[in-house]
Parts: C-alpha cells; sequence; structure tokens
C-alpha cells in the first residue's frame, strides 16, 4: 500500500462497459472482466468506491426524441444503474470481493440505502461499495452523482474509465493528428467543452479541489500504472 499514489479512488464506468462488442445488454464475460480488474487495485489495499452509467439498457434520450417527460427519462436510468451495479456486485463477489451496493432510491430488498457515514465504513472495512440509481434525482448524470459520492466519502481521485487512453483535443478516432494531454487544469477542460465528463461533474471536481484521471480502462495494466504514479492518461486538476 505504501507505494500507492490513491488510498480510496471513485471508478466510474459508462454503462456501455457491460455491452461488449455491442454496448448494448449485458455481458457477463465483461462484468468478470471489470471485476478482475477492480480486484487487482483492491488486492493493493486501494480503497475502491464504483458508479456504473445504464447507457447498455436504456438511453433517456430516446425516449426524449418522442416526447418522454424528461423526469421519467431519468428516473428509467436511474434503474438501469441499479441492475448493472447487481451484475458487478456479483461478479466481484464471486471473484472473492466483499460488495456492497448503495442506492439512492430505496429499494431495500435488493441495495442498501446510501448512507455517507455507513458508504465510508464499509471502505474502511476493505469492501468495494457501489453507488446505484445516480443522485436520486433527475437531471443529473451519474458522471455527476460520481463526482458527488467521491466528494463526500472523501475519494483521493475520480478515475473516468473509457476506451481511449486519455483526454485529446479531438476524437482521435476521427482525427489522425489529434492531441493528447498529459496535464491539465479543471477550468481549461470546462473551457474547451470537451466531451469526456459532464460539466456539472467537473465543476463539483474543481470546486472540491478533487483531481480527475481519464485513462483507458482496458488497457490491462493502466489502472495499476495510475495507481502507482506512473504517468498515464489525463490528469486533470486545480
Amino acid at each position: 500500500m505504501s507505494d500507492m499514489k490513491y488510498k480510496r479512488i471513485m471508478l466510474k464506468l459508462s454503462g456501455e462497459a457491460l455491452g461488449g462488442k455491442t454496448g448494448f445488454g449485458i455481458d457477463v464475460d465483461e462484468a468478470e472482466s471489470i471485476a478482475n480488474r477492480i480486484k487487482e487495485v483492491h488486492e493493493m489495499g486501494v480503497e475502491v468506491a464504483l458508479v456504473i452509467g445504464a447507457g447498455n439498457l436504456w438511453r433517456g434520450k430516446q425516449g426524449l426524441e418522442r416526447g418522454m417527460d424528461r423526469a421519467t427519462a431519468d428516473y428509467m436510468g436511474m434503474l438501469g444503474t441499479v441492475m448493472n451495479a447487481l451484475v458487478v456486485m456479483d461478479a466481484l463477489e464471486r471473484a472473492g470481493v466483499y460488495t456492497r451496493v448503495m442506492s439512492a432510491i430505496e429499494m431495500r430488498a435488493i441495495a442498501e440505502p446510501y448512507i455517507r457515514r455507513r458508504a465510508i465504513r464499509h471502505l474502511e472495512k476493505r469492501r468495494v461499495v457501489i453507488f446505484s440509481a445516480g443522485t436520486g434525482n433527475p437531471y443529473f448524470s451519474t458522471d455527476t452523482a460520481a463526482a458527488l459520492r467521491a466528494t463526500e466519502i472523501g475519494a483521493n481521485v475520480v478515475i473516468k474509465a473509457t476506451k481511449v487512453d486519455g483526454v485529446y483535443d479531438s476524437d482521435p478516432k476521427k482525427n489522425a493528428s489529434a492531441v493528447k494531454f498529459d496535464e491539465m487544469t479543471h477550468l481549461d477542460f470546462l473551457s474547451r467543452r470537451l466531451g469526456v465528463m459532464d460539466s456539472t461533474a467537473v465543476t463539483l471536481c474543481m470546486e472540491n479541489d478533487l483531481p480527475i484521471l481519464v485513462l483507458n480502462f482496458w488497457d490491462n495494466h493502466a489502472l495499476l500504472a495510475a495507481l502507482k504514479g506512473e504517468a498515464v492518461g489525463t490528469l486533470v486538476r486545480g
């Protein structure tokens, strides 16, 4: 643990991470792959909290395009995050990692209600904590939920897990000349209107002096290397 740069992390995953090659539905193999990466850093002594989106199950934009009420669409997305949280919890526990799912919307039969002090205690007891149902309120993204919970539990960093090795000035998949940033400020990130993370989430991190690390979660060595302090991905900080 002494060689770890971060003691407590908030890992933010998109729902598409569970969707396999198509990005839709739930791929159990992907859940197990995610669990193995989390287990690796957890065994190094890092306390891990997790927020996962629901884009693999429901995309509110589709409903909005048909005239659906925004709040209804957002609540449906929150329920989707609970399903994803249960899948990852199951994969982690099958891998031997004690895990707790906490929900911002009360559903006691399948998840604990979110209580800040209880969440911190779980982390101190070496349990992975998965925060589901977003913030419990519509109009907020799971990025914002991750930033909020990270601030509340005293995380040292928010790790935004993507399939790209950092933040670029344009989409590297469309522009071969795109330039990667090794480090940048929250304000610079916001002023460039980069779509990697929700601006509300970045603002919340900026106001609470919480760094964000954007990295390629599917690089087998990136997460562990970053936690050891190696130059990986893009570090966004004040």
